[in-house]
């Protein structure tokens, strides 16, 4: 009503705040605002310009966001929508995240139960949250009902479960009949509605996610730059999509492989002051944009020797694995960078073509 009243329309308004995860922020972008997403640290290290206590409220905190925009403008970009298809996107790819988290929060509660009351499935399975054990502890919630498991039994539960290999079956009736202390009964007894309460639902979890994952690569199919990200040696069905998420579809936005490096925290910070210099490990970066980086960083390696190399050199420059694989998702953001501005796949011949040009001379 206020904008109305000035005769000032949408477009030429120009709006700060602190988040884009809120409905306000959706109504705003609707309605043909320019809106400018201010970072909290940037609010809360420009405090001072208003009150050099630090006190503040909503309405000043609104001042002096408002504030920053008419001083610092070109500090900050309005924001650019993604497409309708990167937005489901990006929200599969944060109910994938949030799956494995919790995922990860129910296993280690059911790790602990069973080292407590029932050892064995821990014992004969690799991994916890995986289907096949889930039914397990269904089937045989406490140790007493392994008493009388045959292994024609226990064959048969495994096929039923669409596990065929003949030693890993025999491998797995053998862990569960090694003689193991017995919790007390009581216990035991006590214990086994939460172990088939958290089975049920990691089970549910795990099917959920898998036809997450499933959904989100039939949607990154559809995206025009599919290609690009999944030509990458090594990227999977969820790392694809993210570094899809990553990089975006606004060549502008990015204009050139530091302003990514900066955003993933793959690059460390230099600080100097006279002949003092510091190189501090990046802190005020997207996680989850670093994350990726990182993991794919990790998988690169099993698939590209050019990549393997640069990680075990960077070992041998004295840095430790995170920081080896850091180095090596720093060198990997120029990489997918230049594919993605010039929308070519990756080819490895050319890319080791490259590498010998600017290897420096030996000569």
């Amino acid at each position: 009503e206020k904008i109305a009243k000035f005769a000032v329309p949408p477009e030429c308004c120009l709006v700060g705040i602190e988040t884009h995860h809120n409905i306000l922020f959706d109504f705003l972008l609707s309605c043909q605002f320019q809106v400018y997403v201010i970072a909290p640290n940037v609010v809360n290290s420009s405090r001072g310009r208003f009150s050099a206590s630090g006190a503040h409220t909503d309405r000043t905190d609104a001042r002096l966001i408002a504030d920053l925009l008419r001083t610092d403008r070109q500090r900050f970009a309005p924001w650019r929508s993604d497409s309708p298809l990167l937005n489901q996107i990006k929200l599969k790819l944060n109910h994938i995240d949030n799956l494995t988290k919790t995922t990860i929060q129910h296993a280690n509660r059911l790790e602990a139960i069973l080292l407590r009351v029932y050892p064995q499935p821990l014992q004969t399975f690799s991994k916890l949250a995986i289907p096949i054990a889930m039914h397990f502890l269904l089937a045989y919630p406490t140790a007493a009902a392994l008493k009388d498991l045959s292994k024609d039994e226990f064959r048969k539960f495994c096929r039923d479960h669409h596990c065929h290999p003949a030693a890993w079956i025999r491998n797995w009736y053998a862990a569960l009949q090694q003689p193991t202390p017995e919790a007390d009964p009581p216990l035991a007894e006590a214990y086994s509605g939460e172990i088939a309460f958290l089975a049920g639902l990691l089970l549910s979890l795990i099917e959920e996610k898998k036809r997450a994952v499933d959904e989100t690569h039939v949607l990154f199919l559809q995206h025009p730059d599919q290609a690009i990200f999944a030509s990458l040696p090594g990227a999977g069905l969820v790392l694809r999509p993210k570094l899809l998420a990553l990089f975006g579809e606004d060549r502008q936005r990015f204009p050139s492989p530091q302003a990514v490096r900066q955003l993933a925290g793959t690059c460390p910070v230099t600080k100097q002051s006279g002949k003092k210099k510091q190189i501090l490990f990046r802190k005020a970066c997207n996680r989850d944009y670093r994350d990726t980086m990182q993991q794919y960083a990790m998988v690169s390696v099993q698939q590209a020797d050019w990549a393997a190399a640069y990680y075990k050199a960077a070992k041998a420059r004295g840095h430790y694995k995170n920081s080896a694989f850091r180095c090596l998702a720093n060198r990997w953001v120029g990489v997918i960078w230049k594919m993605w501005q010039t929308s070519q796949p990756y080819n490895e011949a050319y890319h080791m073509q490259q590498i010998r040009k600017h290897r420096p001379s030996t000569d």
